[in-house]
């Protein structure tokens, strides 16, 4: 057997909560390699970053301690990930009750992984540990109310018992067992979401390369974007591509053509690409837990003119939204600058939501902010620096043939933001022109 090491307790110190940010050079993105002749992502420092980010959020609030079962909320806490495969099974779980070091209950033999390979997490908080597999394991196996028992166990010990419990998501038979052991449960999402809204420099250079990922996988599709070529074809390109090139996780592509463009179903098919066809692409994946979402609309050979004003319309409109952002302003003021549902065909703003959007970008698609004239106008929120979001776009071709969709990603600075999806998109374009 190996001998497993314990592990001290982490000591969490005011230098952790620094973002270290660098605005007077451009964002890196480094290499995949770790090397000893420059200094890339420290993820150890970003690792008490995001402990000491939670841990200020955690004071901040009414709560004695955050019990965590997203698991990008576990990976923000823990630094561990045991594969895409458990997106949806909540069948991990970690608890942190703000001292530094959280407590994690993994998947059967990964617990024992941890105490081995992840030296940051304290030997004796790494469990092994299972809820059921969303009521695949019969409720008389007792594991939810196991569980809830430890849990409480461990609130006493750590001197919160007696404060509500914050959990981000959770399957009913675990709330009722958390409640029968007299535990005041009480939403953490918000908390958890203070904690992840500001990116220390590590994270935004993980971001960077994130996209930098993508700007590739569009050069690749721009080459093979042809007539006979399927929208699945492109997909199936785009994740050989970014698997090869080191992604973690391929999320989702959208993969939209011709007659398809509008209204955008947000899904791909075995349409084939026909000359003159605009087709926009969605490419959602992650680098080391960091997403990407990035469109960009390119034409099969030729476009129209109704094809192309589309396109400059979409183009105005995120370039003005843009121009907006920098600290102090709020979300209210960049959704006003985008049009009204019924004015690109939509009846309303539930129908046009996620066309002419913002949103948050980090370890989870959609963080905070959330920009839209469905709801920022009556709950603006003030953009800060070291916020990563995206603004994205969309305008109906006036011919019905097809639609342009545009987003770039953006990091707040102290004064403006940079863009870092950097495949050309400022005007249309248009793959393997035939003239």
């Amino acid at each position: 057997m190996t001998k497993v090491i314990q592990t001290e307790p982490t000591i969490i110190t005011p230098e952790d909560i620094e973002p270290n940010w660098n605005w007077e050079r451009p964002i890196p993105a480094p290499g995949h390699t770790n090397v000893d002749f420059e200094e890339r992502v420290d993820f150890r420092r970003l690792h008490r970053y995001r402990v000491a980010r939670t841990q200020k959020a955690l004071e901040g609030s009414e709560l004695g301690a955050v019990l965590c079962f997203d698991n990008n909320n576990i990976r923000y806490l823990t630094s561990s990930v045991i594969g895409e495969w458990s997106r949806d099974k909540i069948c991990r779980y970690a608890l942190f009750t703000g001292n530094a070091d959280p407590y994690l209950w993994d998947f059967g033999s990964a617990a024992a992984h941890h105490r081995l390979f992840a030296p940051w997490l304290q030997t004796d908080h790494c469990n092994a540990g299972m809820l059921g597999l969303r009521g695949s394991v019969p409720a008389d196996a007792n594991l939810f109310k196991n569980a809830a028992k430890e849990i409480h166990k461990l609130l006493k010990a750590e001197g919160v018992a007696d404060m509500p419990l914050g959990v981000d998501v959770v399957e009913p038979p675990m709330l009722f067992a958390l409640q029968e052991e007299g535990i005041e449960v009480r939403d953490a999402q918000q908390v958890l979401l203070d904690a992840r809204q500001i990116k220390s420099m590590d994270e935004i250079i993980l971001l960077n390369m994130s996209a930098a990922m993508v700007d590739g996988a569009y050069q690749h599709i721009a080459d093979a974007l042809k007539p006979g070529v399927r929208e699945n074809d492109m997909v199936a390109l785009a994740n050989k591509v970014l698997y090869e090139a080191g992604s973690d996780d391929v999320e989702a592509i959208n993969a939209v053509s011709g007659e398809r463009c509008a209204p955008h179903p947000h899904n791909f098919t075995d349409r084939m690409y026909r000359p003159g066809d605009q087709a926009f692409f969605d490419i959602i994946q992650s680098y080391m837990g960091y997403r990407t979402c990035y469109y960009r609309t390119l034409n099969v050979g030729l476009s129209t003119p109704a094809q192309e004003d589309a396109y400059k319309q979409a183009r105005e409109w995120i370039d003005v939204a843009i121009n907006m952002v920098r600290p102090g302003v709020t979300t209210d003021k960049i959704a006003a600058l985008w049009p009204k549902a019924e004015e690109f065909g939509f009846a309303n703003e539930m129908e046009a939501f996620g066309l002419q959007f913002g949103h948050g970008l980090g370890l989870a698609l959609h963080e905070r902010p959330i920009i839209s004239r469905l709801v920022s106008f009556d709950n603006p929120f003030e953009l800060q620096e070291g916020m990563v979001f995206a603004l994205e776009t969309y305008c109906p071709a006036a011919d019905g043939n097809g639609a342009a969709r545009i987003e770039e990603e953006v990091v707040v600075t102290a004064d403006g933001c940079r863009v870092i999806t950097l495949f050309p998109a400022q005007e249309l374009f248009v793959a393997n022109k035939y003239f």
